[in-house]
């Protein structure tokens, strides 16, 4: 099949995308701008169109011929921007996108959200009935554009929705990438008590998801969230991080207060965004020590035939094995 996957060249894209072609699809990888090491898409024999969701002629024209498309461009932690511009990308490109692939005739949309739609979960674990309660505006406009995933399902479109978990794995130096170099430098100071969840996906786990979601009649209409078979308190999260490193003995994890570090993360965000520069503490990074991520993935098992490979324990190795080769330690 002739497959699209817009922001293509990002993290997760691109390990859908080298998945895609290993299984034999003609793949076109779009995104607003090149990522880690995008030459090795071409390599590999992707189309790579670089241009914004928001660019309805460039969509067009990576729309040729596709019969499945994968929706993953999105505005992330954008430094100097207004709101205003995650609303565009977020929620403007993926309407774009849709109309674009109902033009195509494509068979099948699966659109990756986020299961930061539910926010921080009262109830752990949460399936895809929680509360939606976004906490900033990459959540809420993500979950904005799920309500436009319905209505071109409503006219006859093949859609699925899927909410992924905490993202992580080889080929992305920023999500994981703080735990693992606070831990290599022996000290990872634990705000709060450290018993708040996290529930983590690992990056070849989502592709899995994602290969299951495009097969025709799975799926159809739904929402799925995908994560890792288990999800785990934070303090625990970083000895596992520690002993992929093998510092397991050597790591200190001192408790700190959180009060303090959440007004940090106000302050400091407030003064580097005028100035572009990336905040070393923000509040969704605060977030992190105190909001509870921990879900029920049964309905993706049950309908979708998703079973996460990939364990904890495998993937974190797995992560730090890149990172020392790749220089990011």
């Amino acid at each position: 099949m002739k497959i699209l996957v817009t922001g293509g060249t990002g993290f997760t894209g691109k390990a859908l995308v080298k998945r895609l072609l290993d299984e034999g699809h003609q793949v076109v990888a779009l995104d607003y701008q090149e990522g880690i090491k995008t030459q090795e898409l071409s390599d590999w024999g992707a189309e790579v169109i670089i241009g914004s969701v928001t660019e309805r002629e460039v969509v067009a024209k990576a729309m040729q011929d596709v019969e499945v498309v994968h929706h993953l461009a999105a505005a992330f932690r954008e430094l100097d921007v207004p709101n205003e511009y995650y609303d565009e990308v977020n929620v403007g490109g993926t309407r774009i996108t849709l109309e674009e692939a109902e033009k195509a005739k494509v068979a099948k949309f699966v659109y990756c959200s986020t299961c930061g739609v539910h926010g921080n979960v009262d109830h752990p674990p949460a399936a895809e009935t929680a509360p939606i309660q976004p906490g900033d505006y990459y959540q809420r406009t993500k979950y904005e554009a799920e309500p436009i995933v319905a209505e071109f399902a409503a006219r006859g479109m093949k859609t699925v929705i899927l909410r992924p978990t905490a993202l992580y794995g080889p080929g992305d130096p920023e999500r994981f990438g703080m735990i693992f170099r606070r831990v290599n430098k022996g000290t990872f100071p634990i705000f709060g008590d450290g018993t708040a969840f996290y529930h983590p996906v690992y990056v070849e786990n989502y592709v899995d998801a994602s290969l299951l979601a495009q097969q025709p009649g799975v799926g159809d209409g739904e929402c799925y969230l995908i994560g890792d078979e288990n999800y785990i308190e934070i303090k625990d999260l970083v000895l596992k991080v520690a002993k992929a490193m093998g510092k397991q003995d050597t790591v200190k994890t001192p408790h700190l207060p959180l009060l303090p570090l959440r007004i940090a993360g106000h302050v400091v965000e407030k003064v580097c965004k005028p100035f572009g520069i990336a905040p070393f503490i923000f509040p969704r990074r605060v977030d992190w020590y105190r909001q509870n991520r921990a879900f029920d993935i049964s309905k993706a098992k049950k309908e979708l035939g998703y079973k996460p490979k990939v364990h904890l324990d495998e993937g974190l190795k797995n992560t730090y094995d890149w990172y020392q080769q790749e220089n990011y330690m």
